[in-house]
């Protein structure tokens, strides 16, 4: 099939949808396949729904009443689309991925671009292969500027991700530990990121760099680039870290983050270069700043039951683990407990991180520590305010023995391990 009908298909439809459950009357329904599920034998239950019409991609669901479109592959179709869109747009987007901080500052730059423009961004962390297109067909002529967070736990990926988006700028949070099963090493996430910035400079864009990162500085070094930092830093937009609660210093503004951790300075500092690139009001830039409060389990600072809680429950690994513990270490509170859960997707190197982690704790004891999981449960560590449970059941047989006293409790642990159920236990 001609992109161009597929398109018209789109422009006349409510919308794309993948998933049945999720249904408008009138949407373009994608048959996508999955490990443990085939798309295509949910077409009848799309067209029962109200579906436009359904692309499916196995002729035994094919229907020559015009409801259905035969495709070879749905997903690389629901890709050409998304690609074929943008460039129909023809707005600047602007690409992000990295390690840690994506989500948080994706959400940063989206509040500051708001204050001037109609902002379509990726919701929640849809940033894979799926998700990126589905990003990209949400917006519409309105849209003045497109945010697309790109994430990957491969080489190749953002490069792909890129020749679906065609970013006109872009932005690596940082390179840490992450995805070490897929990247293989810290090197190889390197490699797989900077695939943004190949891209970038084979297409003549702009990149910015956290000029305090001297590897982004490296290797971001032939393209054209805007770079911030902190005043130490000679770069084009310096800002001032004026206290250890997130207090910036911009254009002679003070800017008081809600965010937790000091960590999330250059997520700061980046939406608020990208603002300032974008010319939004430097009043604007901080009124979005100070407003931004952080939700869905990301360095959200929570009162219950007479306990303070940093819940940094979303997502974790070696590097975004030892910035909360250094950050959990310096900040100040009584009675400190940690609840430090598995970090995933480590392959070979789950061992030696965790443990690494674990004689870390040995040595500069921040406060009753609790490692749950099962990578944290074969650590070797004779400390006697360390606790290890292999399961999240067993640390909650545990609690109900020995209920909490009223802490300063860090909360920090991959996204399966869930433990924001630990708040469940306190009520």
């Amino acid at each position: 099939m001609k992109i161009e009908i597929l398109h018209r298909y789109f422009t006349e439809s409510t919308g794309i949808c993948t998933d049945t459950r999720n249904i408008t009357k009138g949407c373009l329904f994608f048959c996508l396949k999955g490990e443990n599920f085939n798309g295509n034998t949910f077409a009848q239950e799309a067209l029962d729904k109200g579906a436009y019409k359904v692309i499916i991609d196995e002729i035994q669901y094919h229907k020559n009443t015009g409801e259905t479109v035969l495709c070879g592959n749905s997903l690389k179709l629901l890709q050409k689309l998304a690609a074929f869109h943008r460039k129909q747009l023809g707005l600047p987007i602007i690409a992000l991925t990295g390690s840690n901080g994506k989500t948080t500052t994706k959400e940063l730059i989206n509040a500051v671009l708001l204050q001037k423009f109609k902002v379509t961004a990726t919701k929640g962390n849809l940033n894979n292969h799926i998700g990126v297109p589905l990003t990209l067909l949400s917006m519409t002529s309105e849209t003045e500027i497109g945010i697309v967070e790109m994430g990957a736990n491969h080489l190749k990926e953002i490069q792909q991700l890129c020749n679906i988006a065609f970013p006109d700028h872009g932005y690596i949070t940082n390179f840490g530990k992450a995805h070490l099963e897929g990247f293989g090493s810290v090197q190889g996430v390197i490699q797989g990121k900077t695939e943004l910035y190949k891209h970038l400079k084979e297409h003549d864009k702009t990149v910015f760099v956290n000029a305090n990162d001297a590897t982004q500085m490296l290797h971001s070094k032939s393209l054209q680039r805007i770079t911030f930092g902190d005043e130490h830093q000679n770069c084009h937009i310096q800002l001032k870290d004026a206290s250890n609660q997130l207090l910036v210093q911009y254009k002679g503004l003070s800017i008081q983050s809600r965010l937790i951790g000091l960590y999330n300075f250059h997520n700061i500092a980046a939406a608020i270069a990208i603002g300032d690139h974008f010319d939004v009001p430097a009043e604007k830039i901080k009124t979005a700043i100070e407003g931004y409060i952080p939700t869905n389990n990301r360095s959200q600072l929570i009162e219950k039951e007479g306990h303070s809680i940093i819940l940094d429950a979303y997502n974790a690994n070696p590097t975004s683990m030892m910035a909360a513990l250094e950050n959990f270490k310096q900040a100040e509170g009584e009675n400190k407990m940690l609840f430090l859960g598995d970090m995933f997707e480590l392959g070979a190197e789950a061992e030696a991180e965790h443990q690494y982690i674990a004689t870390y704790l040995e040595k500069e004891p921040i406060g009753e520590t609790y490692l749950i999981g099962s990578n944290f449960y074969k650590t070797k560590t004779k400390a006697s305010h360390i606790y290890k449970f292999e399961t999240f059941e067993a640390l909650q047989k545990h609690l109900e023995q020995d209920p909490l006293k009223k802490s300063f409790i860090l909360i920090k642990a991959s996204r399966g391990m869930a433990l924001e159920r630990i708040l469940e236990l306190m009520e």
